[in-house]
């Protein structure tokens, strides 16, 4: 039945790695038992709305899955998968906020790296406080519920409020390989913001790209054009729409669905910086800063920079065009399989 597969991946989302396996086997023989009982005393196979229905009996698959986990003494089982979910999107965005004000105000402060650093041990006392604001809710909704039963009933009610129509739909794994875990796409977001930030401050502080290097950017006689500004606002703009995309899959709990349509349009929108570079003015990524003063000395070092960067973003223009083209034939071709 499709949509106890669907129940049984929900609750495995709510699930121990270790055991997460075991779990799901011993539970779904336990649910088809159920079900064959069901059908065998109707004399035919449930309907849509009947399985939705003996679903709900089982419960929300946050419930189900409190069930296998341990023991919790400050918040029971019950609403704990509520607060484990909740604590990590408090925690997610409190922590790009936190990096994403830093990150300006370091910008447009003039303290350097050492407001990076103070940002940096200031960020484990942001996420602490957050943390423990959350738990401090739950715990009160979990002390008024156990003390006074009668208090939270609505909170309680609309917090196991769910419907079996509203499980999404079974995943399909890529080739073979598993579903990528909630830690995994925390970790990429986390890391996209952390790189979105750094490539923020390169223009404001080229030390952290060039390190000891940037001296001799100073003193180099060579400059880069407008089309690299050009190209940079494009890669800055194209992390800005991986965070936030990666982000909303976070918000909505769909980080494991299949992500080929949005492999492809980041591979799209990755195009443009490179169209940008070479459709640029006379191919030129530098220039001279002084030509009437060095032109006669770096003149020729200049178009063989300009030429060898023009030359090897061609190559590289094709192997990715290749390689979008490949993933666009391939996402094609799962499509005429899926319908």
């Amino acid at each position: 039945m499709e949509l106890l597969d669907r129940y049984l991946q929900a609750v495995s989302k709510h699930l121990p790695g270790a055991r997460r396996q075991d779990i799901l086997a011993e539970l779904r023989a336990n649910l088809e038992a159920q079900l064959e009982d069901r059908q065998e005393a109707l004399g035919r196979g449930l309907t849509e709305g009947e399985a939705g229905d003996w679903l709900r009996e089982m419960g929300a698959p946050w419930q189900v899955a409190a069930r296998y986990l341990p023991q919790q003494s400050l918040i029971g089982p019950m609403i704990f998968p509520v607060y484990w979910y909740a604590l990590r999107m408090a925690l997610l965005w409190a922590l790009v906020i936190y990096t994403v004000v830093s990150a300006l105000l370091v910008a447009l402060g003039t303290q350097g790296a050492g407001a990076v650093a103070g940002a940096v041990l200031r960020a484990p006392d942001v996420l602490f406080m957050v943390a423990a604001w959350v738990t401090l809710v739950f715990a009160g909704i979990e002390f008024f519920a156990l003390r006074f039963p009668g208090s939270c009933d609505e909170v309680l009610r609309k917090m196991m409020e769910w419907s079996p129509a509203s499980l999404p739909p079974v995943e399909k794994s890529r080739r073979g390989r598993a579903p990528r875990s909630f830690a995994h796409a925390m970790a990429e977001f986390v890391f996209g913001v952390l790189f979105l930030v750094w490539l923020v401050l390169v223009p404001f502080y080229p030390f952290l790209l060039l390190g000891p290097g940037v001296v001799y950017l100073h003193a180099s006689p060579f400059e880069i054009t407008h089309a690299v500004a050009v190209f940079f606002y494009w890669v800055v703009g194209l992390n800005v729409f991986q965070v936030a995309w990666r982000g909303v899959d976070l918000a909505r709990g769909s980080w494991q669905r299949p992500r080929r349509m949005q492999q492809l349009l980041f591979e799209a929108y990755g195009l443009i910086p490179m169209v940008v570079l070479l459709t640029a003015p006379g191919h030129a990524v530098v220039r001279l800063k002084h030509p009437a003063v060095d032109g006669a000395h770096y003149a020729g070092t200049v178009s063989q920079i300009n030429a060898g960067v023009h030359q090897g973003l061609l190559v590289l223009m094709v192997i990715v065009v290749l390689q979008f083209a490949w993933n666009l034939w391939q996402w094609a071709r799962e499509m005429r399989a899926d319908g």
